[in-house]
């Protein structure tokens, strides 16, 4: 299995760094093979931990109509939706047949 870095930062970081001695480029490797790792281990821990974070913060109410009230005046029982406007209700009437 060939070894290669993954990240073009690396990649240029490694290809800036190296002197063409066979140790010092293969060392030179290594480090930034395992700098590379940690690296990505900690960019994608810390969006995890972002995302998980937005996650719990979204409101998990129901989003659906609310429920209607119920209200009992004189002996009347009374049915309302709680979005009802009550000064919309005062411009509009109803004809009885």
């Amino acid at each position: 299995m060939e070894q290669k870095l993954r990240l073009n930062e690396f990649k240029d970081l490694y290809k800036q760094l190296k002197r063409g001695i066979p140790w010092w480029d293969h060392l030179l490797f290594g480090v930034l093979m395992w700098l590379e790792e940690h690296f990505i281990n900690l960019k994608v821990e810390s969006t995890v931990d972002n995302a998980i974070d937005d996650y719990n913060q979204v409101d998990t109410t129901p989003t659906g109509v609310p429920p209607p009230i119920y209200s009992e005046k004189d002996g009347e029982m009374r049915l309302t939706a709680p979005y009802f406007d009550k000064n919309l209700s005062d411009h509009i009437s109803y004809k009885q047949r």
